[in-house]
């Protein structure tokens, strides 16, 4: 507290500051915030509107107000130094301040609006039209969080605070400019482990795996609910706008009492809701229709707009049907978005249905296309380069490929055994020392000598032992229930070198006895952990670093190997993946804000400009 103190008194004698570019961690929080007030003269005002008692490592009530982001708003700022300056306040801890926050607080804190985009269909446009939407009312100065209640994906990311998301929700948070997505803007994502069984991720944690019978008939009507109120709930109390993604139709007759994915999720938010449909489908006027004739007229009476999305060609021959349209519905059109060709992650495998491969380089690289793949858009930063990929689901896929990689998994032990059924394993054994194979996660586990499954933890199966790739000596053992979710910074230990970011989301401990790739970096790292294996001389890698391609170095490093008829990869593109990324959200928002009606878009939000 005394630091605090000290802080803010240093803080109160420079005045205001605004958003100081110069700091090495600036925005910490969100894009334009005010960096004034970097520690709060306020802590610890135990507002719960603000923040909320945690139990600290010892057992001790400590305030949190990470997530606060009040004190960081320009207006508000200025505010409180003028009242400051009025009531001659000069020390924190000043009994008065606490008649200044609550002064601000009844002048500027308002909880804010939600708005629900549903699809008529999967894959209607519902990911990107959210990510837009964040971007354009990020740009016109709006503080802007996305939500999906419910996602069902095997593409995640780490939080900041160890928590795991849907890929597709730090997208759209990024699309907002928030430095830090949270476990708040996905609080329940499903992750499928079979055919009917899904492990389920609450507020970024393990809670347990489910059925489908027992997650709508238990988990639903029992916590499930109260979860999405109390997180979008949240978020309302923090952001202008929150603009939420539904899952799959909205329209789902058989199961729309227990929905909370939704229309269900915007009742319990209370948000006003856009129907998206994909024009590209065909049909979308019935679609469109038909999605609004069967949600309930209590329900129906929430959607106040429809954008045709991802039309291609010209759009007048389909505008001319919309007055029509919007007769015969009640709803108005308020977009026409033609077909934008962007490069984005994607948010789950639907993205790879009928897809053998991608990318138009010259080196062919395969990527063992897994029942269960997870985290794909691990390769998307090899197409910056001069790569192409061919997904294998059969031996013969892989004759004439340059490289490989075994991506991430769901599922290591059932899709290490689909491998070895398939003869996939035995073609890449051959393919040791030929051409460079990298494992990423599942894929890594695989690549060592023995996966000890004893328990059934991870296959289902108790008794399970078997005999990996053996590309490498590691023993990887899946023991208790347990689950590494971590965010990691790295030193590269071969070739020239270089930073590192990734992170891990995996089951199962790993038994190393190769060489490192990596060295883990930051203050908590005193015993010097080392991460991956790697044998160069057979042009092996291997590491549980999702994201490990995104940072040029060892991007570089790994096609120093690659080579198609003796001439090496072009690795000239020396971006990191994200800006590739940022400069193409703002391209996705731009494409959207020319072609939707923004007044209508506005009077929908209650915003005016």
């Amino acid at each position: 507290m005394d630091c605090i103190k000290k802080k803010v008194n240093e803080k109160l004698k420079a005045g205001w500051i605004g958003p100081n570019l110069r700091c090495d961690y600036h925005p910490s929080h969100f894009s334009g915030q005010d960096c004034t007030f970097c520690y709060c003269p306020f802590y610890p005002c135990e507002d719960t509107d603000l923040g909320d008692f945690i139990v600290g490592r010892r057992g001790q009530r400590i305030w949190n107000c990470s997530d606060c982001l009040f004190i960081h708003r320009t207006p508000v700022v200025k505010f409180i130094l003028s009242e400051i300056d009025r009531l001659g306040i000069t020390e924190a801890g000043d009994p008065r301040f606490k008649d200044v926050l609550a002064s601000a607080k009844e002048r500027y804190f308002r909880r804010g609006r939600a708005l629900m985009v549903v699809g008529a269909t999967s894959d209607a446009g519902k990911s990107v039209t959210v990510a837009a939407l964040c971007r354009i009312l990020h740009r016109r100065g709006m503080l802007v969080a996305p939500f999906k209640s419910q996602n069902m994906s095997l593409n995640s990311k780490v939080t900041r605070s160890g928590s795991e998301i849907a890929m597709i929700q730090t997208l759209q948070a990024k699309a907002a400019g928030l430095k830090n997505p949270d476990a708040h803007m996905n609080p329940i994502l499903l992750k499928p482990k079979g055919d009917t069984v899904s492990q389920v991720m609450v507020l970024g944690q393990p809670y347990g795996d489910y059925n489908v019978t027992d997650y709508y008939g238990e988990f639903v009507p029992g916590p499930g609910r109260e979860i999405v109120r109390d997180n979008v709930e949240f978020l309302k109390k923090r952001y202008d706008l929150v603009i939420m993604e539904g899952a799959g139709s909205p329209a789902e007759i058989n199961i729309y009492d227990r929905d909370i994915a939704n229309m269900g999720a915007a009742v319990i938010a209370d948000a006003d809701v856009i129907l998206v449909v994909n024009v590209e489908w065909g049909g979308s006027f019935a679609y469109a229709l038909g999605t609004i004739e069967l949600i309930p007229e209590d329900d129906r009476k929430r959607i106040k707009g429809v954008i045709f999305n991802n039309l291609r060609g010209k759009p007048d021959g389909f505008k001319s049907a919309i007055p029509e349209f919007e007769r015969i519905s009640g709803v108005p059109v308020i977009g026409v978005i033609p077909h934008a060709d962007v490069t984005l992650p994607s948010e789950d495998s639907e993205a790879l249905r009928g897809v053998h491969g991608k990318g138009e380089g010259r080196c062919l690289v395969g990527v063992i296309r897994f029942p269960r793949i997870a985290n794909f858009t691990d390769l998307d930063p090899l197409f910056l380069e001069d790569v192409s990929v061919r997904f294998v689901e059969k031996a013969s896929d892989l004759d004439g490929v340059d490289a490989v990689v075994l991506p991430g998994t769901k599922n290591t032990i059932n899709d290490l055994k689909w491998m070895n059924e398939r003869g996939i394993s035995d073609r890449i054994r051959e393919l040791r020392g030929k051409v460079p194979i990298v494992g990423i996660c599942g894929g890594y586990q695989m690549m060592g000598s023995v996966l000890d499954d004893s328990q059934g933890i991870e296959g289902g199966v108790p008794g399970t032992v078997m005999e990996g790739l053996g590309l490498f000596g590691n023993r990887t053992e899946f023991g208790e229930y347990s689950k590494r979710i971590v965010n990691n910074t790295a030193q590269m230990l071969v070739g020239d070198g270089g930073e590192v970011t990734g992170y891990e989301l995996h089951m199962g401990t790993t038994d190393v006895t190769e060489k490192p790739l990596f060295e883990i970096t930051g203050m908590f790292n005193k015993d010097r952990q080392v991460e991956g294996s790697v044998r160069e001389d057979e042009m092996l890698f291997g590491t549980y670093f999702h994201g490990v391609f995104d940072r040029m170095p060892f991007r570089r490093y790994f096609l120093s190997f690659v080579s198609h008829d003796g001439e090496r990869v072009d690795t000239s593109d020396t971006r990191d993946y994200d800006d590739i990324v940022e400069e193409n959200i703002d391209r996705l928002a731009d494409v959207f804000e020319e072609n939707l009606d923004m007044d209508a878009l506005l009077r929908i939000l209650g915003v005016a400009e």
